[in-house]
């Protein structure tokens, strides 16, 4: 059996992968004091029974680098979306004209800026233990080779591609937070 091994290379691959997706998305949520649609992707809105993203209640644009708005479909849910949006912690202040909910993103101080950058440290830092798992669960893949008979020089050639696999995916992730943060920081 050992002689046949071959490690999934591309499952780890994918996993590490998910990792980052899951990364990217937590940074979109980051304001940056410049409006983005993807700021709300977060914020769930009790319509019809059940938590509904606000994208599928109604039309979210950005018509100004510093203004979100959202057109919401059903009159009826105006308020339930203003108040999701006030409970979301996102720092905004929703207001109403009609069935057009106007998001004014105002300009981060100083101070706020440091909090957003020690946030998405702390993102980054999720997404490079959820790598470092699927690292491990390959190295354990191939201790359990190893111990089924697997010659040394494989289970050296197998560590050391999860391990440059991991430290490939590791600076993908820190030069994402690089750039977040100098987005961040940017006035």
């Amino acid at each position: 059996m050992s002689e046949n091994f071959e490690l999934d290379t591309d499952d780890l691959k994918r996993r590490m992968d998910g990792a980052l997706a899951n990364l990217k998305t937590e940074f979109a949520s980051l304001r940056t004091g410049r409006a983005s649609g993807s700021m709300l992707e977060p914020v769930m809105v009790d319509a019809y029974g059940s938590m509904t993203p606000i994208n599928q209640v109604g039309t979210v644009n950005v018509p100004e680098p510093r203004m979100v708005t959202i057109n919401v479909w059903d009159k009826g849910l105006v308020n339930k979306v203003e108040k999701a949006i006030r409970e979301s912690g996102l720092g905004i202040n929703p207001q109403l004209n009609g069935t057009i909910i106007m998001l004014p993103i105002p300009e981060l101080n100083e101070e706020r800026r440091r909090e957003l950058t020690k946030v998405a440290g702390q993102y980054t830092e999720h997404a490079r233990v959820s790598i470092r798992n699927v690292r491990r669960d390959g190295m354990d893949q191939i201790k359990k080779a190893k111990a089924d008979g697997m010659s040394e020089d494989d289970q050296k050639f197998w560590e050391t591609e999860v391990q440059e696999l991991t430290d490939k995916m590791i600076k993908v992730i820190d030069d994402a937070l690089e750039t977040k943060q100098a987005e961040i920081m940017q006035v």
